[in-house]
């Protein structure tokens, strides 16, 4: 196999690795597609590859040196990205108790796009993603990279990331799940929440924390 072919496939390979592993996106997309809808979950997942192509984007841009050189830049992003995910942790925890409500028509089309939304400020609301995508990056293109590879790269980090949350929006989507969820919603959501806004206080923590 080529050597820049094999570059591409581990990459695109230790990506999906990152991708699986749980997280705020996981469970966003999860609860989503659970408590909305699977049109609302897969949105979501879409953000979710959105936001990856924006980081891999970054990454090839030089991110990484940026926020090295520029340290003040860090802190701010991760503590931003940390009160977002803690905002988010206290709306879902306060509508924990709330009956789902299955939107349909005009308003079916609001949540997809609201759906989108979120899963792409979920995305990007984690700097140390940038940081994972620029080391993975550094670690495994060719020192003099082929410009196909640059350009098949943001698609190919699209396809994982979309692809592994929208298998999870099918999953949690299907009827069982859902049945489970109806049954449980006030501690399933309360549960979401906390696991988001501990992640949320960990990146405002590990801001403050001096170097």
């Amino acid at each position: 196999m080529d050597g820049s072919v094999l570059a591409l496939l581990s990459i695109l390979g230790a990506l999906a690795v990152g991708a699986v592993s749980p997280g705020p996106s996981f469970v966003l997309v999860a609860r989503t597609s659970i408590a909305v809808s699977r049109r609302a979950g897969l949105a979501a997942a879409f953000g979710m590859g959105i936001g990856g192509v924006a980081f891999a984007t970054l990454a090839l841009l030089g991110l990484h040196a940026l926020l090295i050189q520029v340290g003040w830049l860090y802190l701010v992003l991760k503590v931003a990205g940390g009160l977002y995910l803690a905002h988010m942790a206290v709306r879902i925890w306060r509508g924990a108790a709330e009956p789902v409500r299955v939107p349909d028509g005009a308003a079916d089309s609001d949540g997809v796009l609201r759906s989108f939304g979120i899963g792409l400020a979920t995305q990007i609301s984690n700097p140390k993603t940038a940081i994972v995508y620029a080391s993975i990056f550094a670690a495994l293109l060719p020192a003099s990279p082929p410009s196909w590879i640059l350009l098949a790269l943001p698609p190919g980090v699209f396809l994982v990331e979309t692809g592994w949350y929208a298998i999870v929006a099918v999953a949690f989507s299907a009827g069982r799940p859902r049945a489970a969820y109806l049954r449980s919603k006030a501690w399933i959501d309360r549960l979401a929440a906390s696991v988001i806004g501990a992640l949320g206080i960990r990146l405002v923590m590990d801001a403050a924390r001096p170097s």
